[in-house]
């Protein structure tokens, strides 16, 4: 009796101390996330309500650090969520690959080509295996397409060099790899002012005229791959293309689409859990990430 009444004490205490424990590393992990999600209002919410926003838009611009582990790993879930929804198909547009690309995208996702093909001769960037390979991966799988969105960098380079004009000189076969010329851009938007200002004169203009140029094909192919009632686009790029509904959601609009679109920003963050003011209003979602998350580089 004394025997059963002693293991029966020893066992409450256990899971006594072991629910103890649960409850620190839940209030641990309430304290200290890895990210957190935030309206453009500040109002945190969750994954779930970024989710279910996405799925309905049309056109979803997620601007990521291109060296953040947390925000590809959430383009990928957010992929599978939207790939599920089976009212309209799902297109994936990348600014990682350039538009001159396609046909090499096309054939390794038709298995024409192999991995090693591929890799060869996608021009990819050096952070690929680790940040994008397993999205083209699922989309290899799922037969999802996947549309190389931006300019061609040698085309970038020219007008950073010589200006927007210089696009002018290219042969009518080049220019199906660029946005529409001549391709107008307002310097006065924020982004692109900031551009100028940071270069301190040293080709400031035409330092902004290039990103415009990447801006402004980026949106080009994401509507000409656009089907509305049928088509939903996830789009993959970089922060500061889409960031204060300005970029590539400004051509957007500029090129005369009406549908919805949802922009999405990632920032970097002490405290996660503390929304940064600086973010009010930058994009429909503000995703932040703990500083000291590990990049991929």
């Amino acid at each position: 009796m004394q025997t059963t009444f002693f293991c029966r004490t020893f066992l409450v205490l256990m899971l006594a101390a072991l629910t103890g424990c649960s409850a620190q590393k839940l209030s641990l992990a309430d304290e200290n996330p890895s990210h957190v999600f935030f309206t453009a209002d500040g109002e945190r919410i969750n994954w779930q309500d970024v989710a279910e926003t996405a799925r309905s838009h049309d056109i979803i611009l997620f601007g990521e650090l291109h060296n953040n582990a947390i925000a590809h790993w959430l383009q990928h879930e957010l992929t599978r969520s939207l790939h599920a929804d089976t009212t309209r198909s799902l297109i994936i547009g990348m600014e990682m690959f350039e538009a001159d690309q396609q046909i090499i995208m096309d054939e390794y996702l038709s298995g024409l080509i192999t991995d090693r093909n591929f890799e060869e001769q996608a021009r990819l960037w050096n952070n690929y295996a680790t940040d994008y390979r397993p999205i083209v991966q699922f989309a290899r799988e799922q037969g999802i397409p996947v549309i190389a969105t931006n300019i061609p960098r040698r085309y970038a380079s020219m007008v950073f060099r010589d200006g927007l004009t210089a696009l002018d000189q290219l042969d009518p076969e080049a220019r199906q790899w660029i946005a529409p010329v001549p391709i107008t851009v307002d310097l006065e938007l924020p982004g692109y002012a900031n551009i100028t200002q940071m270069a301190h004169g040293h080709g400031g203009d035409n330092l902004a005229l290039s990103q415009a140029s990447k801006d402004a094909t980026m949106a080009h192919f994401i509507l000409h791959s656009f089907r509305e009632g049928e088509t939903q686009h996830l789009h993959l790029n970089g922060a500061y293309h889409s960031d204060n509904f300005e970029g590539i959601y400004w051509y957007l609009r500029y090129y005369g689409f009406e549908g919805s679109i949802m922009t999405i920003t990632t920032t970097d963050q002490a405290e996660p859990a503390v929304f940064n003011e600086e973010y009010l209003g930058r994009a429909t979602v503000v995703l932040q990430v703990h500083e000291r998350m590990t990049k991929t580089y």
